[in-house]
């Protein structure tokens, strides 16, 4: 028996604001730009596909900063970028590094190629799993290397060979052993420092600006070359955390 139309109650509607969507949208972007940097890694065009792969990673920043502010956190959106993340730090710089040298040694060269993914895969796993933990207040390190400096690292021979400082594409078993590595340095239960731990004191942020500028200035110059001593830098603080044993913190 049909109910009369009048006793029908109304369907509540969700709705949601679109720029609650933003966030995700952004992933997206960084998405495009790791799926992008595999084309043209197949296509030998090195240069952009190393780009695009740092332009993702300057993504993958601002879009849990834009959700914060937007007050737009979502799982479905964590889960989004954590698949993005794997594409973009994982798959992409695997792809170009081994077309970039690794295949000259073969099957060999693919095998590290996969280290590389496999460990950024696992690295992200861990990091959803202790996601769900309650989140302590002073957590100033990350537990093995995060995904996105990870994949900065593993491009280092890359930014060796366009800066001009090393043809490093000659010496394939190199590249293929620092790529392994930096996979298991992703895995690796190493404290590394996290952007908490950085802290400025107010009398020198002139002075860090202005160091900033600088480092920009050089970018337009010489990029690659920046890029080899970021990485580099950022290599020191890896003994450095090792040296003196942080204990490890969540990530």
């Amino acid at each position: 028996m049909r109910r009369p139309l009048h006793r029908l109650a109304p369907r509540p509607r969700r709705s949601l604001p679109l720029f609650h969507l933003l966030p995700n949208l952004v992933t997206i972007l960084g998405l495009c730009a790791g799926l992008t940097a595999i084309r043209f890694a197949l296509v030998e065009r090195w240069e952009i596909a190393v780009g695009l792969i740092l332009f993702a990673a300057v993504i993958d920043g601002l879009d849990g900063l834009i959700a914060r502010r937007l007050d737009a956190a979502s799982p479905f959106g964590a889960e989004l970028d954590s698949l993005s993340d794997f594409v973009n730090f994982g798959v992409a710089p695997a792809v170009v590094v081994y077309g970039f040298a690794l295949q000259a040694i073969g099957d060999a060269g693919w095998v590290f190629a996969l280290v590389f993914a496999i460990g950024c895969c696992l690295r992200l796993a861990r990091f959803n799993v202790g996601r769900a933990e309650p989140e302590a207040p002073a957590r100033t390190h990350f537990t093995g290397v995060p995904a996105p400096a990870g994949a900065l690292l593993g491009l280092l021979p890359v930014y060796l060979s366009l800066g001009g400082v090393w043809a490093t594409e000659t010496m394939p078993w190199a590249i293929a052993v620092w790529l392994g590595l930096v996979g298991a340095l992703m895995v690796s239960r190493l404290a590394t420092l996290s952007p908490k731990a950085l802290r400025i004191p107010r009398e020198r942020a002139v002075w860090v600006l202005l160091l900033l500028a600088l480092l920009v200035g050089v970018a337009f110059t010489q990029f690659w070359v920046l890029m080899t001593l970021a990485s580099l830098a950022y290599s020191g603080t890896l003994v450095y955390a090792a040296v003196r044993r942080h204990p490890p913190g969540r990530g």
